[in-house]
């Protein structure tokens, strides 16, 4: 299992900047062992995972916002950690960390069970063509893993602007015998996930974005 297809990108002269000058300060390693949390951001305080952050925009807009938080992304495009960097960087965000590799590796092994306050996959790719579901990235089995990386109480929020996937999305969460649906069927989005650029644009073109907000048991 794998959460993701790599796809080439263009890389501007500020996103590899960032990379160089950057990445020794925000990107870890990854590592064949749980993350020391405490040790990375320097204080105890609850850990919230992203999977695939995009851009980053979402995610440094968050992190500003809850500064009482700390947040671990995870995304394998290289544009994409640039993007996010640049962003830490102009904003002074202490609480941001990244690793730059499979989401399912990371969770498997530097994210310890029951150690997350919350976690959140915004906007995959949908694969909209039959023939390419099974590239999606909610599947039970990722699920499942995700699942057993929440504490009791923490929150798995997922939102997509594609009607056939936010379907999936949510019978597959609520197969997951330790998730709870917060809401009957799909959760108003709830303040503090900013309605993004690719959000705004799927709007205009008629897409109706749906959150889903469950909580572990």
């Amino acid at each position: 299992m794998r959460s993701y297809v790599l796809r080439a990108g263009r890389m501007g002269s500020g996103q590899q900047r960032a990379l160089r000058e950057l990445a020794p300060r925000f990107v870890l390693p990854f590592a064949e062992q749980p993350l020391d949390a405490v040790a990375v951001f320097g204080r105890r305080a609850p850990l919230i995972l992203e999977i695939g952050f995009g851009m980053g925009d979402a995610t440094a807009r968050i992190a500003a916002a809850s500064p009482e938080l700390d947040f671990l992304g995870v995304e394998v495009h290289p544009p994409g950690v640039g993007a996010l960097l640049q962003r830490l960087d102009a904003l002074a965000l202490p609480n941001v960390r990244i690793v730059q590799h499979d989401a399912v590796a990371v969770l498997a092994a530097m994210i310890a069970p029951q150690s997350l306050a919350g976690a959140c996959v915004f906007f995959p790719d949908p694969w909209p063509k039959k023939r390419h579901h099974k590239r999606r990235l909610i599947q039970p089995p990722l699920v499942s893993l995700l699942a057993s990386r929440l504490a009791s109480g923490a929150t798995l929020h997922l939102a997509t602007d594609w009607e056939p996937y936010a379907q999936q999305m949510l019978q597959v969460l609520s197969d997951e015998p330790t998730l709870v649906n917060t809401a009957a069927g799909f959760a108003s989005r709830p303040p503090y996930r900013p309605a993004t650029k690719f959000e705004q644009r799927g709007e205009r073109l008629g897409h109706l974005s749906r959150d889903l907000v469950f909580r572990k048991r």
